[in-house]
């Protein structure tokens, strides 16, 4: 009989008291979120360049991992483009583990034990999204939040899917959007010469000589040790810590909190650059042919850290013309639309010819399944492409002066480059191995897709590298297994164009 880790009992107790219905569907989906969580794991483990995995033996029967300790860990063949649950149990010299918290604990590897209490907390916060859940009607909805709140299973292949820390099961209950809530953004009046804004802060969040900055609950509480005074009322997105509010723009909040992998505030370099990005962004995709909208950034504010700072940006909806709905990509799947071969082609060609147009004149999206947004037609062809957030975005300085394409003034280090590797990295790590794959769902849906969205593309030297290369993907275990490296480290999956599904 499984005995429930820590994590998970300490859930089970809190929601027997702040919402004792859900206890019942609680229990039920714990083994579901365990595989789920095992799943995303596993193909960590057998896919990222992990230092303590010396060698990896794929037989009939499944996969072999040699450690460097000389033990073996044996599972299923691992699909690195799967988003169902398919692993529920390895082996460790012999030793069955159906639950990813107390393998990654017995591994014993640097930097497990922190690993393994987030592991813990994914599969607690997975089962609670997964018992919280709401039946969705049929019917499409009508405003871009209701889409974000059918995306119940967060990443498809972090295994920190759900990993909320420092969320209590009231908090992620209150602030979740899978649980269907409005969210009360407190607003923080702050004098106006503190602050640095950029673009147009608008008149309504202004006071005499005084900027109001709308504050997430969680952070006015756990971080600023504010609370009270004017609220305003928003729909959570994805992001959790960007709201919808419910006739105007979306408005992302800092939320000094480690989701999934990163602290979640809005630096002041970003704030900084906003409006100059916000307008490189639409110049860059007024050459798309239409193809792709951007959506802007109104305006942004910081009080003087990255801490206190809000980001107001247009709704995608405004990208949608009658009868249109805009559909995040990690929703697709709650459309109903059948996942057809010739369906998934034709958004991957869209998706690709886009993405690699914008390579070409030096600007690498971060387009995976939150960022990027599709526009379907009311029978459901993917028409047109949004893409939210330019915070992540690579560009490069060289590509661009090729196309008479003025480089912005002021724009984070991080983000300007001319290594072809990491645009290249940027682009297909989020948009193929991240937004395609998980709308396929595996690896031979995958191949398919590509195989007919390729045909006709221009064959660039960006395609031939997608075309006849390993497809790079972040090691997104690799990256919580390496705390004092910073950035970005990279696994490199089998090409399904190449070798099919693994």
């Amino acid at each position: 009989m499984h005995r429930p880790p820590a994590a998970e009992a300490e859930a089970a107790d809190e929601l027997a008291v702040v919402r004792p219905s859900l206890v019942p569907r609680y229990t039920d989906a714990l083994p579901g979120a365990r595989a789920a969580v095992l799943t995303r794991l596993w193909r960590g483990l057998a896919h990222d360049p992990l230092p303590w995995v010396v060698r990896r033996e794929t037989r009939c029967d499944g996969l072999g991992l040699r450690l460097a300790d000389g033990r073996w860990l044996r599972g299923p063949r691992a699909d690195p483009y799967a988003t169902a649950a398919y692993v529920t149990a390895v082996r460790l010299d012999g030793v069955v583990h159906d639950d990813p918290a107390r393998l990654m604990t017995e591994l014993a590897v640097p930097h497990s034990e922190v690993f393994a209490a987030e592991l813990a907390h994914s599969v607690a916060s997975l089962a609670l999204s997964r018992a919280g859940r709401r039946d969705h009607a049929p019917e499409w909805p009508a405003r871009d939040w209701e889409w974000e709140r059918r995306v119940v299973d967060g990443h498809p292949f972090h295994p920190n899917c759900r990993s909320r820390p420092g969320f209590s099961v009231a908090e992620q209950l209150a602030y979740g959007p899978e649980h269907g809530p409005v969210v009360e953004l407190g607003l923080l009046s702050v004098p106006e010469d503190g602050c640095l804004v950029s673009g147009v802060w608008p008149g309504w969040l202004r006071e005499a000589e005084r900027v109001v900055v709308p504050v997430h609950p969680w952070q006015a509480a756990h971080v600023l040790k504010r609370t009270g005074g004017e609220r305003l009322p928003a729909h959570p997105l994805m992001a959790l810590r960007t709201l919808a509010l419910p006739e105007g723009p979306h408005v992302k909040t800092a939320l000094s909190a480690r989701l999934t992998s990163s602290v979640r505030d809005i630096s002041l370099g970003s704030v900084a650059a906003s409006a100059a990005l916000s307008d490189f962004g639409e110049a860059v995709a007024a050459r798309t042919d239409g193809l792709l909208h951007v959506t802007r950034t109104l305006g942004a504010v910081a009080a003087g850290s990255p801490d206190l700072a809000a980001v107001l940006r247009e709704s995608p909806e405004v990208y949608a013309a009658s009868g249109e709905r805009v559909v995040p990509v990690a929703a697709l799947a709650t459309t109903g639309l059948p996942r057809s071969p010739a369906w998934s082609s034709r958004f991957a060609r869209l998706a690709l010819t886009v993405g690699l147009r914008l390579l070409e004149l030096g600007v690498a999206l971060e387009a995976h399944g939150q960022n990027l947004l599709v526009v379907l037609s009311p029978d459901g062809d993917p028409v047109r492409l949004v893409y939210r957030d330019l915070a992540d975005l690579r560009i490069g300085p060289a590509r661009l002066a090729r196309h008479g394409v003025p480089l912005p003034d002021g724009l984070p280090a991080r983000m300007v480059t001319d290594d072809e590797r990491t645009l290249r990295r940027k682009l297909f790590g989020s948009l193929v191995a991240g937004a395609l794959a998980g709308t396929a769902g595996s690896g031979p849906a995958l191949r398919a897709a590509l195989e007919g969205a390729v045909r006709d593309l221009p064959r660039t030297p960006d395609l031939a590298a997608l075309l006849d290369g390993p497809l790079p993907a972040k090691a997104l275990t690799l990256m919580r297994l390496s705390p004092r490296t910073s950035g970005d480290q990279w696994a490199e999956l089998p090409n399904p164009l190449r070798y099919g599904a693994p």
